[in-house]
């Protein structure tokens, strides 16, 4: 595994937080990124759900998928649902993954929070799992 890109609109949620959790499951050697289409700003939501595991994305920003070196992405995972993917030009092995957007539920903020942990759970689940394959592979 050369590099993975996690692809969604606003990179500000699904895709960041894959990011993250990919950056803890995957080998030393392998690059990630996340980016979107239209990027926006980093939920407080994602920041917040992922430091409850351990990880801490405080840092990351919302990026274009034209700031990703498209030579180094060997696997584009898009996230997106109900919401246009965004492309990626790039020659690499695809995965669609489409989640609902956290960002998108209404209501109080516990309700907001439970959507972020359910995207943060069902990532964590499928970055293991394919972590897990690709490794036994390899």
């Amino acid at each position: 595994m050369k590099g993975i890109l996690f692809l969604c609109v606003a990179n500000s949620a699904r895709s960041q937080i894959a990011e993250g959790i990919a950056k803890t499951l995957a080998p030393e050697s392998t690059q990630i990124w996340s980016a979107g289409s239209r990027p926006t700003n980093l939920r407080t939501e994602a920041i917040k759900v992922l430091k409850e595991i351990g990880i801490d994305i405080s840092h990351h920003r919302s990026k274009e998928v034209s700031e990703i070196p498209s030579n180094q992405v060997s696997t584009v995972i898009t996230l997106c649902a109900e919401e246009e993917c965004p492309l990626f030009l790039g020659k690499a092995q695809r995965l669609h993954w489409g989640l609902p957007d956290p960002a998108a539920v209404d209501g109080s903020a516990e309700k907001r929070l439970n959507a972020f942990r359910a995207t943060r759970d069902e990532l964590l689940q499928r970055l293991q799992n394919w972590f897990q394959t690709a490794t036994a592979i390899n």
